[in-house]
């Protein structure tokens, strides 16, 4: 392991497995993949009045894609619908240099660009389970 990378708060956001399981009857659900290291992540959302009032993830995946789908639920569950469609351009700035304290902790994986793709997969899947929603109308 590579501990520059897996510093002890990525390992302790990873354990909290905040957000984790699946909804009975979400809203939506949205299923990404990175086919390059086989992490997968589906998320449920559940919605109501603009306003995301459940999420919950299943997430097969490193400790950085694990960390990752705990920050999300974190940060998404109870926020408005808008603020979590702002999360994916959010995740990516944070990674280019951009500081936000809600990333902090994935601050090692700046100099790791190969494992972006792990870190944004659950950013990913809110995006298109938003995608999905706004269609829906």
């Amino acid at each position: 392991m590579n501990d520059a990378l897996y510093d002890q708060a990525i390992i302790a956001e990873a354990r909290s497995r905040t957000g984790a399981g699946r909804l009975d009857a979400p809203t939506v659900t949205a299923e990404c993949d990175n086919p390059l290291c086989g992490d997968r992540i589906t998320v449920d959302l559940a919605v109501q009045d603009g306003a995301i009032s459940d999420l919950a993830h299943k997430t097969r995946g490193c400790l950085l894609t694990q960390a990752s789908a705990s920050l999300l639920a974190r940060y998404a569950k109870g926020g408005d619908v808008a603020a979590a469609g702002e999360l994916r351009a959010a995740i990516d700035a944070f990674l280019k240099g951009q500081e936000d304290e809600r990333f902090a902790i994935l601050t090692p994986v700046r100099n790791a660009k190969s494992r972006w793709d792990c870190v944004t997969l659950p950013f990913q899947a809110l995006a298109d389970a938003l995608a999905d929603l706004e269609k829906r109308g």
